[in-house]
């Protein structure tokens, strides 16, 4: 079949390629014909009017909030954005199938007709999480565009709302609900998301692992090994998205305890915070590592302390001892969804609670608790197999 898969925006998040890499590589090794429809919209036009607005605003915000100085936007252009992501659009180009031209919302039903596609799938990531995809990309992720075409599959693997509270309002309840009634098999990434179709999308899900997890460890080796990828620089590998002194403390502390090197896989200046004035003169400080170093950063590490859902796909695949804080901004369910499905609940850290654990970690030796990894690995292939003959069959 050819297919077209609807995702979140493929930029520099490590999960959110990955986790396309791996259902197309599950896809194609069953001989089906993909590729990622590069979805967009028109870039608005960053004048020196704009520019000008932006700063007087933060003037006036530090002005009336001291205490919480706000740094002035930065407008990147689209010389550092291409430098910034050279090495995350380099895995795109060698190793995802995507339309060849980024294709804008307003012509995205001209271009299906026009590739005369047999089925789309849409997942995986928080594709159907509001906050995340907002104007006229809901509904698109919920196939809005196809509603009129007929002898096509919908599919929806392992979507995620990303939360376990429903966040649509009841006018987009209603309008995305109309859509999922039309999909011949949904599944969801997190068990709370099966409750959620039925209550209010009405719509019956199952319940299935990310796509990440359907490809093997080996796979990933094997790309490590083709891009020739060097040891990484220490031993306790950490990767956090939304970094505080909390968690920096916890991870120096662990660090410590365990006689470990703690390292990262991310740039020295974070550039999606829009607030680094001197990204022109840093360029190369704000570039994102390659995909296969931070897949080598899991191989490598004895330890490792991640706040991102992916952080625990990957510590688990590569069976590495880790410890998850829970990031409730970012979804919390993501979280409690796959520890429970592999019995690991013990895991995960509060981020509330870092100082209680920090604390206990030193009395009772909780940063070397073993994991029974066969128990897990036979947890993983039996599910590998359950979720890929659903996707397969569902075709």
């Amino acid at each position: 079949m050819k297919l077209a898969i609807l995702t979140q925006p493929l930029h520099h998040n490590y999960g959110g390629l990955l986790q396309n890499y791996a259902l197309q590589q599950v896809l194609k090794r069953h001989g089906h014909q993909v590729e990622t429809i590069w979805l967009t919209v028109p870039k608005p036009k960053v004048t020196r009017f704009n520019v000008i607005c932006s700063r007087c605003k933060r003037t006036i915000l530090n002005c009336l909030f001291p205490d919480k100085v706000t740094p002035f936007r930065y407008f990147r252009t689209d010389k550092e954005i291409a430098a910034i992501h050279k090495n995350t659009n380099g895995f795109i180009r060698k190793y995802i199938s995507r339309s060849v031209y980024p294709v804008l919302v307003n012509n995205l039903r001209d271009y299906v007709n026009d590739n005369c596609f047999d089925g789309y799938i849409v997942g995986s990531d928080q594709c159907w999480r509001p906050k995340y995809n907002q104007g006229p990309f809901l509904p698109i992720m919920f196939l809005d565009f196809a509603k009129d075409i007929k002898n096509i599959k919908r599919i929806a693997y392992a979507a995620s709302f990303g939360s376990d509270e429903w966040e649509m309002s009841p006018v987009l309840t209603d309008i995305c609900a109309s859509f999922a009634q039309l999909f011949d098999c949904i599944t969801v990434r997190e068990d709370s998301g099966v409750s959620l179709c039925k209550k209010y999308l009405k719509v019956n899900a199952r319940h299935v692992l990310d796509p990440t997890m359907l490809l093997a460890r080996e796979d990933y080796i094997a790309l490590i090994d083709a891009n020739n990828e060097p040891k990484s620089a220490g031993t306790l590998f950490y990767y956090i998205l939304d970094p505080n002194e909390a968690k920096n403390s916890l991870i120096n502390q662990m660090a410590a305890i365990n006689e470990q090197i703690p390292y990262t896989v991310m740039p020295n200046i974070r550039p999606e915070t829009h607030a680094q004035d001197d990204i022109r003169s840093y360029i190369d400080s704000c570039v994102y590592p390659r995909v296969t170093s931070w897949l080598r950063a899991f191989l490598d590490a004895e330890t490792i302390v991640v706040d991102s859902f992916h952080g625990v796909v990957f510590s688990i695949l590569f069976n590495k001892p880790f410890w998850a804080i829970g990031n409730r901004e970012r979804g919390y369910s993501r979280f409690t969804s796959i520890l429970k499905q592999f019995g690991l609940q013990d895991r995960l850290i509060d981020e509330a609670e870092i100082e209680a654990f920090k604390s206990n970690m030193c009395k009772n030796g909780l940063s070397q608790k073993p994991i029974d990894w066969q128990r897990i690995d036979d947890i993983l292939e039996q599910e590998r197999n359950r979720c890929t003959k659903l996707l397969i069959d569902s075709l």
